[in-house]
């Protein structure tokens, strides 16, 4: 099987699991060379064979995203490697369940600076190299709780919601200036990753994603349309719409509800493989963890809302003739109602 034509060169943090594995495949699939920045060595080598297998280049970086330093010198390393970067899709995130009186500080403040201050490094880099060239797009992964929080989850829930404020500045910014490199959001529903089978956990239950759950792929999907055309945020998900638009029409109601539902909803009967808490180390050091957790049977594979939006013009214009063509059709009643000239 021929390679795919050479698209650009990416790079994705978080690559090596998850939503971030999911999205290394699929640019691999387009044609990008792609540098992955994380933790465990095993799901790097791993991501590195699936964009081998794909026919294109990669470059598996070890790198702690909380560390600016060690981003920044990933970079550096990625182009030598493999060129200029085009692509830049910050998907690196770690994170706890429990209580927010239970968390140790420490724990919080990690979560804030991988999940946070990670996509911020991982901004400056790509910026600090797609500004001078004028082209490139930075695609900043978010969350469904960046527009809702839930509970048990309150460094995650505060980090998503400081990546929109982030990401919102650093646009107006690059217009601005005149700048052509575009900064995106795309704001993810609850996904089968690996995610819960290695998040700290100080609940009596195994962690498990808010349903209804969608694969990985879905969101890798969305990041690969956001890759050909930019836009400034996508939701993905029937989920994410109503939880954000939910949130902004009635938030005490959202309250109420997530208070009675919110903290069992995050939690399986059912108990799950569990390795470490990937926290403070990688949990995929010896193992390759995959794209996919635990729940295959529950997730879906497609997405309605991302569906329309893929092909939001195309429905528009259905609609707008459909329209007109209702719009130009007597009804029925006035039809039979209607007297021919004599």
């Amino acid at each position: 099987m021929s390679s795919p034509a050479r698209a650009g060169v990416a790079v994705v943090t978080g690559g090596s699991a998850g939503a971030g594995r999911a999205t290394v495949r699929r640019l691999a699939a387009d044609g990008y060379d792609i540098g992955v920045l994380a933790r465990g060595r095993a799901g790097l080598e791993a991501a590195a064979s699936d964009v081998g297998a794909a026919g294109r280049r990669a470059v598996g970086v070890p790198t702690d995203v909380a560390d600016e330093q060690a981003v920044e010198d990933a970079a550096e390393r990625i182009e030598r490697e493999l060129g200029p970067i085009d692509v830049w899709v910050n998907a690196a995130f770690t994170g706890y369940l429990a209580p927010f009186m239970e968390v140790d500080p420490k724990d919080f403040r990690r979560v804030t600076d991988v999940t946070y201050h990670g996509l911020v490094h991982g901004t400056r880099a790509a910026l600090r190299r797609m500004l001078p060239r004028d082209h490139g797009i930075v695609i900043n992964v978010g969350s469904a709780l960046s527009g809702r929080s839930v509970p048990l989850q309150s460094a995650y829930c505060g980090a998503k919601h400081a990546i929109v404020g982030f990401t919102e500045s650093v646009v107006t910014e690059l217009e601005h200036q005149g700048s052509r490199v575009r900064v995106c959001m795309v704001q993810l529903p609850g996904l089968n990753t690996p995610q819960f089978t290695w998040i700290l956990n100080r609940m009596p239950r195994s962690p498990r994603p808010m349903p209804p759950v969608y694969q990985p792929e879905v969101a890798a999907r969305a990041v690969a349309e956001l890759v050909r055309r930019p836009r400034r945020n996508v939701w993905v998900g029937l989920p994410t719409a109503y939880t954000i638009l939910g949130n902004r029409l009635a938030p005490r109601l959202a309250d109420w509800y997530l208070a009675r539902t919110g903290v069992d909803s995050q939690q399986t009967d059912e108990a799950i493989p569990r390795r470490p808490a990937n926290l403070w180390a990688p949990a995929d050091e010896a193992t390759d963890a995959g794209a996919h957790g635990p729940f295959d049977d529950q997730a879906h594979q497609h997405d309605t809302v991302g569906w329309l939006s893929r092909h939001r013009r195309g429905v528009a214009c259905a609609s707008a003739a459909l329209l007109a063509v209702a719009w130009a059709t007597p009804p029925a009643r006035l039809r039979r109602g209607r007297h021919l000239p004599a």
